[in-house]
């Protein structure tokens, strides 16, 4: 597998801003150097990413051209590694889960120093070298967090927890889940620095264990190889309440692998019975009922839009289209809805069609887009299939997974306007679910929401 080099931010940041949700911080300053890595066998990768389709390859275009492109693909991020590693399971991406790593790419991660972070053979790895972090471009709230870890016996290492950008007291500004045989304050492998010791010491240089943590308002509990090792309740003047994974070199090589997170903290944004809540635009003209405890849409053009509104949130849905090439979304963030105006927002595509044979190549940006705004990196979602689509707004930052695999790391930069069709929206918003055209029939199974602070 090649290797990739993630270089460092050149640009001063200001957490106070970002807490502000008003700092362009990340998607921005990422998307600048986007790494990608090259399967070793485009031709046979593609294939396999094909016949994995469980209800079929969804529609591609018959008639155009084979594209060329100097630019390295994007890895068949939906095929299983032969190792079995960074793969999530149906059951895992149905409960919410997703993956913070690829598997393959840097793609929504962030370094704060020199230090030179790499992915080799499924692993992001850190020498001996510079310290620092390398952390997500999204922040998180409320989680479950599981990440495979490896250090030796001179190794310091960590796995931050609600962290700034650049943390400067454990005590203070993060949770840091620390990875070191050997502390001169006991604060060995499992624990939480300055916070919580662990229970029991456990060796761990020199083979790969599990880490999992749940930070849920105030209180964190720390797993070690299924082992809860330490608890922790923050009663201090400030406790934290949202920050980024990140991971550590303070000395000696570390490597992570399957590190996935499951957000916390949902309410039923549509309640699986009936329409509550929920309102249709004037003008429209799909349908919108409940059938067996689905959501269906049908027709259009038309939209159905909530009663409440939101402006930082996580959300998460399920979805399936019921026939081949069908165009649909979510809009958010949106203006509330009239007949001559009835969709201005920011849009969540779903559309599960490729060109070429490609699915690095998506037809009209794409399922798990920003619709006109950004592409979703690969089609890893298919035609009369459920998919579990996440959308994380915070600020001007928006990121998004479909299967648990992420899309988009974007930043909106443009000025300030009320109409995200025309700028950046900060402003709480709608959302809405669209019936594009005559032919659309989709299914929603569950759509819930979760506050960001």
């Amino acid at each position: 597998m090649p290797r990739i080099v993630l270089p460092l931010l050149n640009r001063p940041v200001s957490f106070n801003g970002l807490l502000c949700g008003t700092l362009l911080l990340s998607g921005c300053l990422y998307n600048e150097f986007e790494p990608v890595a090259t399967p070793t066998n485009d031709v046979a990768v593609e294939a396999q990413a094909n016949a994995a389709a469980e209800n079929g390859t969804p529609t591609t275009s018959q008639t155009a051209a084979p594209a060329t492109s100097t630019a390295a693909p994007i890895p068949a991020l939906e095929v299983p590694s032969a190792d079995g590693n960074n793969q999530l399971s149906a059951e895992d991406v149905d409960a919410g889960w997703i993956k913070l790593f690829d598997g393959h790419t840097l793609f929504g991660w962030q370094p704060n120093s020199e230090a030179q972070w790499t992915v080799s053979n499924g692993e992001i790895q850190i020498p001996e070298g510079p310290k620092g972090l390398l952390c997500t471009t999204t922040r998180f709230a409320d989680f479950e967090l599981r990440c495979d870890a490896w250090i030796d016996a001179a190794s310091n290492s960590g796995i931050f927890l609600r962290t700034p950008l650049n943390p400067t007291n454990p005590a203070v500004d993060c949770y840091e889940l620390n990875l070191c045989d050997q502390h001169p304050a006991g604060f060995t492998s499992g624990s939480l620095v300055a916070r919580a010791k662990p229970s029991r010491t456990v060796p761990t240089a020199g083979g790969w264990h599990t880490y999992e943590a749940t930070v849920a308002g105030q209180e964190v509990t720390v797993k070690l190889d299924g082992q809860v090792i330490a608890t922790y309740k923050d009663e201090t003047a400030n406790p934290l309440k949202t920050g980024f994974i990140g991971l550590q070199q303070n000395g000696g090589p570390a490597r992570f692998r399957n590190i996935y997170l499951k957000p916390l903290g949902f309410q039923l944004l549509w309640n699986g019975e009936d329409l509550a809540g929920w309102r249709v635009v004037p003008g429209s003209a799909g349908t919108f009922e409940v059938k067996e405890k689905l959501l269906h849409v049908a027709g259009g053009r038309g939209f159905l839009e909530t009663e409440t509104t939101a402006d930082n949130f996580i959300l998460q849905f399920t979805a399936r289209t019921l026939a081949d090439n069908l165009n649909g979304g979510i809009f958010f963030r949106a203006m509330e809805g009239t007949e001559k105006t009835p969709s201005h927002g920011y849009e969540f595509q779903i559309h599960n069609g490729f060109k070429n044979g490609d699915r690095n190549q998506p037809l009209d940006h794409g399922t798990g887009a920003i619709f006109r705004r950004v592409s979703a990196r690969r089609i890893v979602a298919n035609d009369n299939a459920w998919l579990t689509g996440t959308l994380i707004a915070d600020g001007p930052h928006f990121s998004t997974w479909v299967n648990g695999i992420q899309m988009v790391d974007w930043t909106d930069s443009r000025q300030p306007n009320v109409n995200p069709r025309e700028g950046l929206r900060l402003e709480a918003g709608h959302f809405s679910l669209q019936g594009h055209d005559p032919t659309t029939q989709f299914d929603f199974k569950s759509i819930q929401l979760a506050p960001l602070p």
